[in-house]
C-alpha cells in the first residue's frame, strides 16, 4: 500500500513524495530506521523520520563530501569516514587510486545491514573492498583509541540533535586533530540554510575556531528538499582555491571518469552562492580569514 512519505525540517516547512511504499522499519538499540521505495528518486532510508540516503541523488551529496577535499590534497593515502553507514562515502573515496584504507566507524550496524539489503547501489560493494575497515561502534571511542594518521575526515553523519550530537564539539575537533595528518582536511554537512541557519552558524563557528580554513559549500539535494550547505575544514588545505584546470588535471591523472555531478565546472558554483543567498544567510556564509 502506497502513501505520501513527509519530512517536516521545521515547523513552518513541509515537503514529501506522493505513492511511497514502506520496505522495512527496525527499532534499533539507536535509533528508528525506515526503508522506503519512491516513484521519485528510487529507494531511500530514513533515521528518526529524517531523510539519510537515496539512490536516485545520493551522488550529490557524497561526490561533494568527498571529492573537492580530496583533490586538494596532493596524495590522500588514509580516510576515515564517521558514520556513513550506507558506504557512498566509502565508495567515492575508492575512486582515488592512492586511497590504501579506509575506515568506516559506524554506530549502528543495523543501518549497515538494511541499506547493504535494500540500498546496494549506493555502496556499490564498497564494503566488500578490502581496502575498507567497518569498525561498529561509538566514532569518538575509535579515535580516542585509534593511533592511526588520516589524511581525509568525513562526517557522513546525522545532524547534531541526534545520537552523533557529541562529535559536533570543539572537544571532539581538538581530539579528531590528532589523528589527522599535517595534511589533512575534513567534510562535514551544516544542514540546509533556510532550515537550519543558526544551527549552521553555530557549527561554523566551532569549526573556524578549530581550524585554520573553513570553507562552505551548497548544492541542491532532492532528498532534503533545500539548498544543502557543507564545509571543508583543514590546517593547510583549500578545495575552494583549487583552479579549474588543476582539478581537471588531478581527476585524469586518478583516472576519476565516472562522476554524475561533481566536476571542475560544479567545483566553482559549490563554493559560490547567489546574491540572494549571500543576503539571506550572510551570517554563515562569509569565507574564513
Amino acid at each position: 500500500m502506497s502513501a505520501p512519505l513527509l519530512f517536516q525540517p521545521t515547523p513552518y516547512a513541509l515537503y514529501g513524495f506522493p505513492n511511497a511504499r514502506r520496505l522495512a522499519s527496525v527499532a534499533s538499540p539507536y535509533q528508528h530506521i525506515e526503508v522506503w521505495d519512491t516513484p521519485q528518486l528510487g529507494r531511500l532510508f530514513t533515521l528518526d523520520g529524517r531523510p539519510m540516503t537515496s539512490v536516485g541523488d545520493e551522488f550529490i551529496y557524497h561526490e561533494c563530501m568527498v571529492h573537492p577535499a580530496a583533490l586538494a590534497h596532493p596524495a590522500p593515502r588514509a580516510a576515515l569516514v564517521l558514520g556513513g553507514g550506507d558506504g557512498g562515502a566509502a565508495r567515492q573515496l575508492l575512486k582515488h587510486p592512492e586511497i590504501g584504507r579506509i575506515v568506516v566507524a559506524e554506530l549502528d550496524a543495523e543501518v549497515v545491514r538494511l541499506t547493504r539489503e535494500f540500498l546496494p547501489q549506493v555502496h556499490g560493494g564498497a564494503f566488500d573492498d578490502p581496502r575498507v575497515e567497518l569498525v561498529i561502534g561509538d566514532a569518538v571511542e575509535f579515535v580516542a583509541a585509534t593511533r592511526e594518521l588520516f589524511d581525509l575526515v568525513i562526517f557522513d553523519l546525522t545532524p547534531p540533535d541526534s545520537p552523533a550530537a557529541s562529535l559536533y564539539t570543539s572537544a571532539f575537533y581538538a581530539q579528531l586533530k590528532r589523528v589527522m595528518s599535517p595534511c589533512a582536511a575534513l567534510s562535514l554537512h551544516l544542514g540546509a540554510p533556510y532550515f537550519h541557519g543558526a544551527r549552521a552558524a553555530a557549527l561554523l563557528d566551532d569549526l573556524r575556531s578549530a581550524f585554520a580554513v573553513v570553507r562552505t559549500m551548497g548544492a541542491f539535494v532532492p532528498l532534503y528538499g533545500s539548498l544543502w550547505t557543507m564545509a571543508t575544514a583543514s590546517d593547510t588545505l583549500d578545495p575552494a582555491a583549487l583552479m579549474p584546470a588543476e582539478i581537471t588535471g588531478r581527476l585524469a591523472a586518478r583516472q576519476i571518469d565516472d562522476l554524475m555531478w561533481y566536476d571542475a565546472i560544479a567545483h566553482g558554483g559549490l563554493f559560490s552562492a547567489s546574491r540572494a543567498v549571500r543576503d539571506k544567510l550572510s551570517q554563515f556564509l562569509k569565507p574564513s580569514r
